[in-house]
């Protein structure tokens, strides 16, 4: 059964693997993000009682509204996870409450995924697409959103298609990225195949692709008329692009985040990520997000040498405050308002 859901100008964080955990996503909601999906799970290891699975699926109440996404191409696995998900009896379960909902993938353009017949690759057999996400939603008590791409190649386009396909099946909304995965990540994003998914399908649209600024934001919604917007590489090192489109959505300025600001935010989030994995994989999983941060501001690429080869908390700090006084000394206006 198709469970309403309200998208309307919401603001939601993608599922990046390796990037949206707990401490990235509760950073992303402190600047502005509405709603957060998971990093990507799979329905057959969360059958199996896959202990890192069960990490990666946790909800915590104070996250909500939050959807696990998971993958799979069996339509009784994915039926299964559902099941699990919708109780949270699974194996290893680390979750204080249930997601808000189940988010399903059908757009990741790894190889390694798509050789197994799961993410975008479900693009190309639209019955089997059909077969899977019935199995999810029947087995699901929750509401089930489906993220998609234009297609899996320039001769298959058929988000239209596979967006009705869903919404028949139940599906709640569903989230198209404007690039083939033949594209996988290339610059030009596709709206007029957003649009089409838009006047397709009754239930929520939310569009995806290439929102790295508040211009971005508003062209997206102008192109396409999707009701809500998920950003992904826009927000790393860039949490604050939650707040500025928010404001943009609004007719407002939003202020601009200096050095200073930017540098806080990377400590702030360091200490979240060590609070949660411990200090020796917070450290090393900060690396990337610090270089993210770091990132167009002067001597970035020495500072980014230093912070791969510590292994120590205080000497992060240390670096981080030395960027900021090096920034000021130099009197850069580098905020990151675009």
């Amino acid at each position: 059964m198709k469970i309403p859901m309200n998208f309307q100008d919401q603001l939601i964080l993608a599922p990046m693997a390796g990037v949206s955990d707990y401490s990235f996503r509760k950073l992303c909601v402190l600047w502005g993000a509405d709603y957060c999906v998971t990093e990507m799970i799979s329905a057959k290891a969360l059958c199996f009682g896959d202990r890192k699975t069960a990490v990666l699926a946790r909800v915590l109440k104070e996250e909500l509204p939050l959807s696990v996404q998971i993958f799979g191409s069996e339509p009784e696995i994915v039926h299964k996870a559902a099941k699990l998900l919708s109780t949270g009896n699974y194996p290893h379960c680390m979750s204080d409450c249930l997601p808000t909902a189940i988010d399903f993938n059908m757009g990741c353009p790894v190889h390694k995924v798509i050789s197994n017949g799961e993410g975008s690759a479900l693009l190309k057999d639209e019955q089997r697409a059909k077969e899977v996400l019935e199995a999810l939603v029947e087995g699901s008590a929750l509401p089930v959103t489906v993220k998609i791409r234009a297609g899996f190649d320039s001769a298959h386009r058929n988000a239209p298609e596979i967006a009705a396909i869903a919404e028949k099946a139940g599906v709640s909304a569903v989230c198209v990225h404007g690039r083939t995965r033949d594209q996988l990540y290339r610059p030009g994003v596709d709206y007029e195949i957003i649009r089409q998914v838009k006047q397709t399908v009754s239930i929520p649209v939310i569009g995806n692709g290439d929102i790295f600024s508040p211009e971005d934001a508003l062209r997206m919604k102008e192109k396409t008329g999707c009701d809500g917007l998920m950003i992904a590489r826009g927000a790393c090192g860039n949490p604050f692009l939650f707040s500025f489109v928010k404001a943009a959505l609004r007719g407002q300025t939003s202020r601009e985040v200096g050095v200073a600001e930017r540098m806080q935010t990377a400590k702030k989030h360091l200490e979240w990520l060590i609070a949660d994995k411990g200090e020796r994989t917070g450290l090393y999983e900060a690396r990337k997000h610090i270089a993210w941060y770091i990132k167009g501001l002067p001597g970035a690429p020495a500072f980014r040498d230093r912070i791969n080869r510590t292994d120590n908390l205080e000497e992060l700090f240390d670096i981080l405050n030395c960027i900021t006084d090096c920034s000021q000394k130099l009197n850069t206006q580098s905020g990151i308002h675009t």
